[in-house]
């Protein structure tokens, strides 16, 4: 099948080859093949440069991130009881959090908008504490004063936890007498 192809082809050679290039398309391609043989210059110095530059970030990721002046202390940071006690409304904290999250519908929307708002202004006054803390060398004002916001926290979300279960009562309720 091959030799028959090939003789088809010999044959009818004259009908095939009826077109010419365009003016100049020679050199065009000439030239297009010296662009393509050129040697490239290797960059050496690109790994080192990338080693280097990678280093700069880790050293000033952490630079920046000891000596921020806005960046205060936690309750962890000043002893292991501390730690424990913020550990434990941390955890608690994201618990209660979970549990309105299961319970959110449309109809309670406005209400958790309204509990999370409270949270984060209470999260805000946290941070400031936290510089507190780191310029008054642990003054146990300021501690008492982050423990009293971690409870407040604590009782804004079980204050909305006991709403959103009285506004499911009540359309409970609402239900039944429909």
């Amino acid at each position: 099948m091959k030799d028959n192809l090939e003789n088809i082809i010999k044959e009818k050679k004259h009908e095939f080859d009826f077109e010419e290039p365009n003016i100049g398309h020679f050199e065009r391609f000439e030239a297009k093949l010296k662009a393509q043989n050129k040697p490239k210059s290797k960059v050496v110095y690109w790994p080192w440069l990338a080693a280097a530059a990678s280093v700069i970030i880790i050293f000033g990721i952490w630079f920046g991130d000891n000596f921020n002046p806005n960046k205060g202390l936690e309750l962890a940071d000043v002893s292991p009881k501390m730690e424990e006690t913020q550990s434990f409304f941390v955890q608690t904290i994201q618990k209660e959090i979970a549990l309105i999250e299961k319970n959110k519908t449309p109809e309670n929307q406005k209400i958790i908008d309204d509990a999370f708002l409270q949270l984060n202004k209470l999260e805000d006054n946290y941070k400031k504490l936290t510089v507190q803390l780191k310029e008054s060398s642990e003054d146990k004002r300021v501690i008492y004063a982050m423990i009293f916001n971690f409870q407040q926290r604590i009782e804004i979300l079980q204050n909305l936890m006991q709403q959103l279960e009285d506004v499911e009562q009540i359309e409970n309720q609402n239900e039944q007498i429909i």
